[in-house]
């Protein structure tokens, strides 16, 4: 308010001033035309547009035929000063068109005057809001507006690699105000967040910047950019080397109104500004025309500044003595003004020390300036890193055969704050070995596959494992930089509370492990790219298997394999005693074989015992017939039982069905999944059930406990890959994040992870790593998991009957083997006997020899019962 009632004060004061010089004065012109001009004659840009000015009206009168008067007045950097100087040239001196101010507080209070006498005012502020040409038409940019800047700077970040920058700007500043979205769009334009915006008054006391830097000294990202005016700039950063942030991790990138002035304060820019990278606008500082004005400028300026160190023209020179010419053109041999007059300055177009002059209609300002000086700021001077142009790039040089590069490291080497750079992780303050980055992992984890930590025997966790743990440790290898880390365990079920400990930095750096990425979580948190897929999958009991093979599913494999062997065992048992009866059942081994399978299976499905022959086949025959007969019927009652599990399975496929059925479904201890069930998906509150485990969700299915379950996508593979055979997902996949690694907001470590992470996957990592630690090669196949019968429940059946047909095989065989042998015994029998009696023949009719003969024969008799 105090400033306000003094600028009030003084603006009453000068107006009375004025009216009495005004009167004193009437009548009094000088011969010629008069152009006015007004700047701030105690700063270095206004002594140099002074200077730069009046060499420009000297050179004018060697070429024009009009005399030229240069009314040049002080605005004291003060919009009523500046106000009350306008009135005055207009008024008293009767100038054709102002030049000047150099502020846009300073414009914009001359700009009501110029447009209510149609005086032109040629501005040489940087920028100028379009709105403002608008309301007033006869206000004109006569500087190139810096607005292009800001892609400069926006390709300096981007060539590094920083992902987080900080800006500092003057609030009090309109013209920094109006520039700094410009800014921001251009960072955004190439992937760079800016974490804050400082914004700084224009006279801050040294509290207020030790402060304010306190608080970036603290943050992570050490990367600025500074867009202030000059004397406010050199205070920052004289503040900034005290405070140690002019050191090694720090970076420091200024806009023009700073850079554009480095080459006049060399005294103070070699102790607190060194290492500092600039963007100033160029202009060709080789041709012959700016040779000879600096030669004139360095006299001149020398005599009218005496305490100045510095007579070197800059580029605020090079616009004021563009702008003084262009009214001289305009002006050349005639004496018009007001409207006529800003066309005829519409219409200039020539080449000047600043570059092409030429307006651009309909919004009043001289087209953008689209090429800028790189520069790096060493000791008491600078040194000229390159160049960039818009659409171009980066080049070492400006001319017809310059090699343009969109990043900047192909340009000179920079010397940064603490030496010539060397990796590309400076920017902001990353992990050591002293003090590595702290990983919390969730303790409590029910999935083991994806997060699981060991303990020893006093409670401390010594080893941490699984597929999150290894994701992350392969992004990390792919870093362009080391991040050593240690993993800490978190021993609480709540997810949410382990995101939180982030926010609050104390315990962790960052958290990895099956976390979701929560719209909720991002207000404490930001988070990686999910590593896993992402959705909320449905789990239900599987219906029975594949309809079109249904008929199998009865029998287990081995069921079916036993069926067949013992069948075509019997069948073998049966042709074998029966070929002997039935001629049919002979030829060659191709037919036989054929009889022989026919044989075997027709007898399964139908009676054939009126065309048996041997008692031995008929008994094996009825008992696989009545073991047949009981697989059949089993068969049948089980197929059937099947069938109908499957229509009852299909019965709840997707959410509409369980909430019309009222069902009670499972979700996952310690998620954000019970939220989701109750208040979008409309499940009541007493229908929803938490488990800890995959294992305890099929219990609970199995036992039907619960008609379904909701799991994350990750963890729905992980749970059907483990029960494959007795569970699916079925309806929609229900999109919510997956696991990502969670990070704190404004981390500058997100884009260099998001980048390694993306690497991760690509190549094949992320895909191998999931087979070997989630994926099981083949799936398990537990039989109790069906209902399929095996050999086992009809194991005494099997005996029976194979012990049947094996006793029958046996009785034939011992048979056929007793029937060869008892015939050549008999015979053999008939002739001892035929022996026996010709020999009982012969003793009776010699009976009445002598006692020698029947000595003789004695022996014989003797051979023959022998023999029989």
């Amino acid at each position: 308010m105090n400033m306000f009632n003094h600028m009030i004060f003084s603006f009453f004061a000068l107006t009375f001033l004025f009216m009495l010089k005004k009167t004193a004065a009437e009548g009094v012109h000088a011969k010629g035309i008069n152009i006015g001009a007004i700047i701030d004659m105690s700063s270095r840009i206004g002594k140099e547009q002074r200077v730069a000015m009046e060499i420009a009206m000297k050179d004018f009168y060697g070429t024009g035929n009009q005399t030229l008067n240069l009314h040049i007045l002080d605005s004291q950097r003060d919009p009523v000063c500046a106000a009350l100087a306008a009135m005055d040239l207009i008024n008293n001196q009767q100038v054709q068109a102002i030049l000047g101010p150099q502020t846009w507080e300073e414009a914009l209070s001359v700009a009501e005057i110029s447009s209510q006498t149609q005086v032109p005012i040629l501005s040489l502020a940087d920028t100028t809001p379009k709105w403002a040409t608008e309301r007033w038409p006869y206000l004109l940019q006569a500087s190139p507006s810096k607005q292009e800047q800001m892609k400069a700077i926006a390709a300096i970040v981007q060539s590094w690699n920083w992902h987080q920058v900080t800006v500092i700007y003057e609030g009090t500043d309109s013209s920094a105000i109006a520039v700094t979205p410009y800014l921001f769009n251009a960072l955004r334009d190439v992937g760079v967040g800016v974490i804050q915006g400082l914004v700084l008054p224009t006279f801050a006391s040294t509290i207020t910047l030790s402060e304010e830097l306190e608080k970036l000294k603290r943050e992570q990202s050490r990367v600025f950019v500074v867009h202030l005016s000059f004397p406010l700039a050199v205070r920052l950063f004289e503040k900034a080397k005290k405070m140690k942030m002019m050191e090694k991790d720090y970076v420091w990138i200024t806009t023009n109104p700073i850079t554009s002035l480095v080459h006049s304060n060399a005294s103070i820019i070699s102790s607190s500004m060194e290492g500092i990278i600039g963007v100033k606008s160029y202009f060709p500082e080789g041709g012959h025309l700016f040779h000879e004005l600096r030669q004139k400028f360095r006299r001149k300026f020398s005599l009218q500044n005496p305490k100045d160190d510095n007579n070197e023209p800059g580029i605020y020179a090079a616009e004021a003595y563009d702008a003084f010419w262009t009214l001289a053109v305009a002006l050349n041999g005639s004496n018009r003004g007001g409207q006529e007059l800003l066309e005829t300055i519409l219409q200039v177009d020539f080449h000047g020390l600043s570059g092409k002059v030429q307006f651009i209609k309909f919004i009043n300002e001289r087209a953008p300036a689209n090429r800028f000086h790189i520069i790096n700021i060493i000791g008491k001077s600078y040194k000229e890193l390159g160049f960039w142009s818009k659409g171009l790039g980066f080049s070492k040089t400006i001319h017809e055969n310059s090699t343009y590069r969109p990043c900047m490291t192909d340009l000179e080497q920079a010397l940064w704050p603490e030496g010539p750079w060397h990796t590309s992780s400076r920017g902001w303050i990353i992990a050591t070995s002293a003090n590595p980055w702290r990983i919390g992992v969730p303790g409590e984890s029910g999935y083991r596959e994806f997060v699981h930590v060991e303990y020893d025997h006093l409670g401390n966790s010594v080893a941490f494992s699984g597929f999150a743990i290894e994701v992350f440790k392969e992004t990390i290898k792919r870093l362009p930089f080391t991040l050593p880390y240690e993993f800490i365990a978190f021993k609480n079920t709540s997810y949410d509370e382990l995101v939180k400990q982030i926010h609050l930095k104390q315990k962790y750096d960052a958290v990895v492990g099956d976390v979701v990425i929560l719209a909720s979580r991002y207000q404490l948190a930001e988070f990686t790219k999910p590593y896993t897929e992402t959705g909320l999958m449905l789990i239900v009991p599987a219906q029975s298997g594949n309809r079109e093979l249904s008929f199998i599913r009865p029998f287990t494999k081995s069921m079916w394999v036993l069926i067949a062997v013992i069948t075509v065992y019997n069948g073998f048992i049966i042709w074998l005693i029966e070929r002997n009866h039935c001629p049919s059942l002979k030829g060659s081994m191709l037919h036989q074989i054929g009889i022989m399978l026919w044989l075997a299976f027709s007898t399964l499905f139908s009676l054939h015992g009126g065309k048996m022959h041997s008692n031995l086949s008929r008994m094996s025959m009825v008992v696989w017939l009545f073991v047949a007969l009981v697989i059949t019927q089993t068969y049948t009652a089980n197929l059937s039982s099947m069938l109908t599990v499957q229509k009852l399975d299909g019965a709840a496929p997707n959410v509409e069905a369980l909430l019309n059925s009222n069902a009670v479904v499972g979700y996952c201890t310690g998620s954000y999944l019970q939220n989701y069930l109750v208040d979008v998906l409309r499940f009541k509150t007493q229908n929803i059930r938490n488990y800890t485990t995959l294992e305890a969700y099929a219990q609970a299915l199995k036992n039907k406990e619960i008609a379904a379950v909701f799991l994350e996508v990750p963890l729905a593979k992980l749970f059907l890959a483990k029960y494959c055979r007795r569970f699916v997902s079925v309806g929609p996949t229900y999109k919510v994040g997956g696991f990502g690694f969670a990070l704190p907001r404004g981390s500058p470590l997100l884009p260099s992870i998001d980048e390694a992470l993306l690497k991760v996957s690509e190549n094949g990592t992320l895909l191998e790593l999931e087979n070997r630690l989630i994926k099981p090669g083949n799936c398990p196949d537990v039989e109790d998991e069906n209902h399929s019968l095996s050999p086992s429940s009809f194991g005494t059946l099997f005996i029976i009957t194979t012990g049947t047909s094996t006793i029958s095989l046996a009785i034939y065989i011992f048979s056929r083997a007793n029937s060869m042998l008892g015939y050549t015994t008999t015979w053999r029998l008939m002739l001892a006997a035929m022996r026996f009696w010709v020999c009982q023949r012969q003793i009776t009719r010699r009976s009445s020899n002598a006692e020698n003969s029947v000595n003789n024969l004695a022996p014989q008799a003797s051979g023959m019962q022998s023999l029989v």
